[in-house]
């Protein structure tokens, strides 16, 4: 099996890095050589926050270059937009429908898209998830990483036990629960 490359992109305070060792976890009970890097922008006020998770038979390198990825789950739709280049021409894209502003924005230096999602659509194979929403029904609004991560899981290799099984192992063990029941909820999503 060639490698495959996932990015894992928000905003700080987002959980990728939560998200980033699940992912990795999942890989690695499969048997796979896993590689993780993690590249923090200004994430303790709000910047990009990019992880990068490879595995493979054998993977040499931890970073996903331009072009090369697989999978980008965004928890955010800007910073979607903004790694999509990352994307090979036939990857995929699972993004949380929704919005925070970049500094910039609340600064009036930029303004903020508004047509993101049908610019992810037109250019890559997008599948948007309602985290933010289905978390907060759900009553555990800061779960919506693993509500994505459960939307995401449904397009990949691994059986829906091993995953929750790494949830288990991976997440602190008083949130064990609440992050099953998010991670349960996004996999029904679509």
């Amino acid at each position: 099996m060639d490698s495959k490359n996932i990015m894992i992109v928000g905003v700080g305070g987002q959980g990728t890095l939560l998200t980033s060792r699940i992912l990795g976890g999942i890989a690695t009970r499969a048997g796979y050589d896993v590689k993780l890097s993690e590249v923090h922008g200004m994430a303790q006020r709000g910047g990009s926050v990019v992880t990068f998770v490879r595995y493979g038979e054998t993977v040499r390198e931890p970073i996903v270059e331009a072009g090369q990825g697989d999978v980008l789950i965004a928890f955010e739709k800007l910073e979607a937009l903004r790694y999509l280049h990352f994307l090979k021409q036939d990857g995929v894209v699972i993004v949380n429908n929704v919005r925070i502003d970049p500094i910039s924005v609340v600064t009036g230096a930029a303004t903020y898209p508004e047509d993101i999602l049908e610019t992810l659509h037109a250019r890559r194979r997008t599948i948007v998830v309602e985290g933010t929403k289905t978390a907060t029904e759900l009553g555990v609004p800061k779960a919506f990483n693993v509500v994505v991560l459960g939307a995401a899981a449904k397009h990949m290799e691994f059986p829906k036990e091993d995953w929750l099984d790494v949830i288990r192992n991976t997440v602190p063990p008083k949130t064990i629960d609440v992050n099953i029941r998010a991670f349960e909820a996004g996999y029904e999503l679509e």
